[in-house]
């Protein structure tokens, strides 16, 4: 039931930034979503596999912008800059990104393991949540990793430029997590990024095209 697990979990996410994850009843979570009870621990198997899916479903979505800010029409320097720019916004808007990309969890929200968990349940998403979260760590290579291969996707860099374009990236996404743990003065994390990283990116690897307009 994809629609339902959609609502139980924007439900369990707006009940999590009213009252802390200990406060947060299921039934509760359910009625609000609009389904039965039975229907949330079908989807789930227990709060903490709802807190799992939660987790699992923010940590989606923050990837999925560091993809929409590594693709922008602009040059290399400027994508990197856009995703230092997301990893600020998101860690600041969303309690959950911000805890899983610091590792600092407060008693207002639900710390599941990062490790995998047994799990009996047949429903695919399920399993999905039950495998093992991201750690801090799995974040940065993750973010990296990426980046390395969007910006390096016109072809293979010779190995000085692409340990420096490696290292590029990095140092971003290093940069923006200390941001977030002690956001910087006026200019923000933009200018240390512009700042920090090689001009030279630029001629390595074309800008990308600014999409058609109708």
């Amino acid at each position: 039931m994809p629609a339902a697990r959609e609502s139980l979990l924007d439900a369990a996410y707006t009940a999590l930034a009213r009252r802390p994850w200990s406060a947060v009843r299921m039934v509760d979570v359910a009625a609000s979503a609009g389904v039965s009870r039975q229907t949330l621990y079908n989807e789930f198997g227990s709060k903490e596999g709802l807190a799992r899916a939660l987790v699992r479903r923010e940590a989606d979505g923050y990837l999925a912008g560091v993809e929409r800010a590594l693709s922008g029409p602009s040059d290399p320097r400027e994508r990197l800059t856009a995703t230092a720019e997301w990893m600020m916004s998101a860690a600041h808007d969303n309690a959950l990104v911000r805890a899983m990309l610091t590792g600092c969890w407060s008693e207002r929200l639900p710390a599941p393991a990062l490790t995998a968990v047994p799990s009996s349940s047949a429903v695919p998403a399920q399993r999905r949540a039950d495998g093992p979260l991201p750690s801090p760590g799995d974040f940065v290579g993750l973010v990296r990793d990426r980046a390395v291969a969007v910006l390096g996707g016109a072809g293979p860099l010779p190995p000085p430029d692409a340990a420096e374009l490696a290292r590029s990236c990095e140092l971003t996404v290093r940069l923006a997590l200390s941001c977030v743990a002690a956001p910087p003065a006026e200019g923000g994390v933009a200018d240390l990024v512009r700042t920090a990283l090689p001009r030279r990116l630029t001629a390595w690897l074309p800008a990308v095209p600014a999409p058609d307009r109708p």
